[in-house]
């Protein structure tokens, strides 16, 4: 078997005071993750506001982490348009400058769609890729798109482009679904995306997580995605976090272990996280870590 997939952390993106992206911070932070034991960064996610973050901005992005000296293949792309066609351009371009993955999420416009519309919307990005189409990742987040892929889905598009879907990313939160996934599907990359079911996952025969806690805990994260080893530090501290908006929430941890205030912003529709919420989760945080440092 291939080396596992490990543990991306799903990067936050931060903003300056005129709303653009700070790059040189975003790289910054790269590297610290990288440092601290990830193997690689997802940009553009759910974490990182993908889905805020026009075509243009992600190719000045890509092509200067590439430009620092961030290896391609350290880098997973998030694509979470509704689009067939965006999502296909975004994710050539991606693949063109050899990013290790795509994260693709389904179109999330419309609501109670058919597996069979769902599959036909996975077909039409792949046909219009062609040859470059290659490492996609699917994206179950259905608390946001409200397009769940059933485990069956998985298995059409597998069997249909097995050269392409190469991976899922479970962020439901369903113990039971992901559970059901891992036994259908696990010579696949399962990658968990709720931290309370990561190390158990694992264990399970999951290759890892993208994950938005990396970014203030890649240690501990990294810990439960490669070794599958419990902490329930971590577990416990997924509630503080859904308390509030949780891309916020994320962002205003970066900040505190950081000392960098950029990363409180984000971008409309969102709103960051005010002063007294900073400070419960940060009372929070440190009740369960006992330090600033992750």
């Amino acid at each position: 078997m291939t080396q596992k997939f490990g543990l991306s952390v799903a990067l936050a993106t931060p903003f300056d005071e005129n709303g653009g992206i700070a790059i040189d911070a975003m790289i910054v932070q790269a590297r610290r993750c990288l440092a601290a034991g990830c193997s690689s960064v997802t940009l553009f996610g759910t974490t990182g506001e993908g889905s805020s973050i026009g075509r243009l901005e992600r190719e000045r992005v890509l092509s200067a982490f590439l430009d620092a000296g961030i290896a391609a293949k350290t880098v997973v792309v998030g694509v979470l348009v509704d689009a067939a066609e965006d999502a296909a351009l975004q994710a050539a371009h991606a693949l063109s400058k050899g990013a290790r993955n795509i994260l693709l999420a389904p179109p999330s416009y419309f609501k109670n769609v058919s597996d069979d519309g769902v599959f036909q919307w996975f077909s039409a990005v792949f046909t219009i890729l062609g040859e470059k189409a290659r490492d996609i990742i699917v994206y179950n987040l259905p608390s946001v798109t409200m397009v769940p892929l059933s485990v069956s889905l998985i298995g059409r598009l597998r069997a249909a482009f097995p050269k392409i879907v190469t991976g899922v990313k479970d962020s439901s939160g369903d113990w039971p679904y992901t559970e059901a996934l891992l036994k259908a599907h696990g010579d696949l990359i399962i990658l968990i995306g709720d931290e309370r079911h990561l190390a158990r996952g694992v264990r399970l025969g999951g290759q890892g997580a993208i994950s938005g806690m990396a970014n203030f805990l890649p240690r501990e994260v990294r810990l439960m995605a490669e070794e599958g080893k419990d902490d329930p530090r971590v577990e416990d501290f997924v509630p503080e976090l859904l308390k509030y908006s949780v891309i916020a929430a994320v962002k205003a941890m970066v900040a505190r272990v950081t000392s960098e205030e950029i990363w409180l912003t984000v971008r409309p529709p969102l709103v960051s996280i005010s002063g007294e919420g900073q400070a419960q989760l940060a009372l929070a945080f440190d009740t369960l870590f006992r330090s600033k440092a992750a």
